[in-house]
């Protein structure tokens, strides 16, 4: 689906796609524990986040070298671009690969290669979000703010991903503190596995602008009201919840019912090599399953670009939602 859109959602690793898997791990000599790409898609049927997760942070081990995270974010624009990306706020999890020997000179200056060619090449304009791993401790985190200091020029943002549940946002209330004081915005995923509770402290305690999934925020119609008053945007992936079991059909995701209550609802494809489709696909599939109309889908649009970090940008927004409301459905 072409329609204009932006991407708020996405870790750039999880953009990895068999094909390319195998490509880097015979150029770094990592033994791969399957045989083919084939046998490497059937892996990709989960139990749950962490089963995902397992599988995630093991294909990571391809990823070594400023050019393997170049390619990296390549294939990822070329596929987005094809799908009517125009903006898109790439997720990245450096302590996913300094735990294995890999600088986060080496990632960041990797993934800003391919950003920096990224409108002239794709159209899309770029930026990036370092995302702290909950499941680690808060002393990781700040370390990891530390050690990113010289590249903030690259970040826009920090984030917090990984197994949510018994992690709750308030753990890393001081390297959010931390973020803010050295200029970087704040989001946060909360409401996916965890509780609504972690969607009121990642507003509350960790300050955050857009919260990421918040699926669960239906669950309180209190904090849905408070959602709806302060238009506070959601970055919803809709593939995402039926694989990781969110949900157990995309029929029976709530996107329709949470446009319907007044929420600033976007959509995304979190880890599309992983959750069968990129964002043009994710819009596609709500449309056909949850009988979204079309100008449902250009206020999904509309969203993704008012959300977006583009503050310092006005003109760019405007000229992004401007294509956004000129947009022609077939």
């Amino acid at each position: 689906m072409q329609l204009p859109k932006a991407e708020l959602h996405l870790h750039i690793e999880g953009t990895l796609e068999p094909e390319l898997a195998f490509v880097l791990a015979a150029r770094n000599g990592v033994e791969l524990p399957y045989a083919t790409t084939e046998e490497l898609r059937t892996a990709y049927l989960f139990d749950d986040l962490q089963t995902f997760l397992d599988l995630y942070y093991a294909l990571m081990a391809v990823l070594r070298t400023e050019q393997d995270f170049e390619e990296l974010a390549d294939a990822y624009l070329t596929r987005a671009a094809a799908q009517g990306v125009r903006h898109a706020e790439i997720f990245f999890d450096p302590q996913a690969h300094t735990a294995r020997g890999v600088p986060i000179g080496t990632v960041v200056e990797g993934l800003g290669r391919a950003l920096d060619r990224s409108e002239e090449e794709h159209g899309i304009s770029t930026q990036l979000i370092m995302c702290f791993l909950r499941d680690r401790s808060a002393a990781s985190a700040l370390e990891t703010l530390d050690a990113a200091k010289p590249y903030l020029h690259r970040i826009s943002a920090v984030g917090l991903d990984s197994a949510e549940v018994g992690h709750p946002p308030a753990k890393f209330r001081e390297v959010y503190e931390a973020a803010e004081a050295l200029g970087l915005r704040k989001v946060a995923h909360a409401g996916e596995e965890g509780p609504p509770e972690y969607i009121r402290e990642a507003l509350d305690v960790l300050g955050v602008e857009r919260i990421d999934h918040g699926l669960r925020c239906m669950e309180d119609p209190e904090l849905v009201k408070r959602l709806v008053a302060e238009r506070v945007p959601l970055t919803l992936c809709p593939l995402s919840n039926v694989r990781l079991r969110a949900v157990d059909v995309l029929e029976d995701h709530p996107l329709r019912a949470m446009l319907d209550a007044g929420l600033v609802c976007t959509v995304n494809s979190d880890d599309p090599a992983y959750f069968g489709g990129y964002v043009g696909d994710t819009f596609h599939a709500v449309h056909e399953a949850l009988g979204l109309e079309r100008e449902q889908l250009r206020t999904l649009a509309r969203n993704s670009f008012e959300a977006a970090f583009l503050d310092h940008d006005e003109e760019r927004r405007s000229r992004y939602l401007s294509e956004v409301e000129a947009y022609a459905f077939d």
